[in-house]
């Protein structure tokens, strides 16, 4: 073991919930560079990206805008909130019912909160409303975001569900639904009809709350 290692290995052998987002961020970098330190490195790359929740939002793109980080570091540590992430999901999507417009956007904001550009995800369920997986299908900007059917749907067949809730953020705080939302929303459900999968509902998600398009439009979830 090289003597850089050690001072990681003592940190995590204290274990990971007693140790600073710095030290967690220099055991995923691994070294050094240019003759600064991982722990340097590290705190500049949380400075930069304005934090811990901003930083695990960030592409690999980004990071390498940060001195000292080259594209390998940048996808280990993208790829280490993305694996944390997927873990989460998981964990979370074990026999959980969705019941109400409310358990959806329970699910969702902690993910949203922050984000400067809209996000769509599917959320696959069974006959129970018990979620099977959620997908993120597209990312757009701070106003819209382009979904397809056929990328809401694609994992949806896939795992054969019984039906879909989908859901995306509005940045500005506000989960008023826009004309394209209602019209996407229809949209989907057509197509939900036709392949035997139902849309049951299509959620705007935002800090100050959700609006459920399936009451919006005078339907029920």
């Amino acid at each position: 073991m090289d003597d850089d290692d050690r001072p990681r290995e003592r940190v995590m052998a204290r274990g990971g919930d007693h140790v600073s987002d710095r030290d967690l961020v220099a055991v995923i970098l691994g070294t050094g560079s240019r003759g600064r330190s991982a722990e340097v490195l590290a705190d500049d790359m949380l400075r930069a990206a304005g934090g811990l929740i901003p930083l695990s939002r960030a592409s690999p793109r980004e990071l390498v805008g940060v001195s000292g980080i080259g594209e390998a570091r940048a996808l280990r540590v993208a790829a280490a909130f993305h694996l944390g992430r997927r873990a989460c999901e998981r964990s979370r999507a074990s026999e959980v019912a969705l019941m109400s417009p409310a358990d959806v956007w329970n699910r969702l904001r902690a993910r949203v909160v922050g984000l400067t550009q809209e996000v769509f995800y599917v959320i696959a369920i069974d006959a129970r409303n018990v979620v099977l997986e959620e997908v993120e299908v597209a990312r757009g900007t701070l106003t819209s975001v382009d979904v397809h059917p056929r990328d809401v749907f694609r994992p949806l067949v896939r795992m054969a569900a019984a039906g879909a809730v989908v859901a995306h953020n509005h940045p500005s705080g506000d989960p008023t639904p826009s004309i394209e939302d209602v019209e996407l929303t229809r949209r989907l459900r057509e197509a939900g009809h036709l392949l035997g999968i139902p849309i049951v509902d299509h959620i705007v998600v935002a800090d100050r709350g959700h609006i459920s398009l399936a009451e919006w439009m005078g339907t029920s979830f």
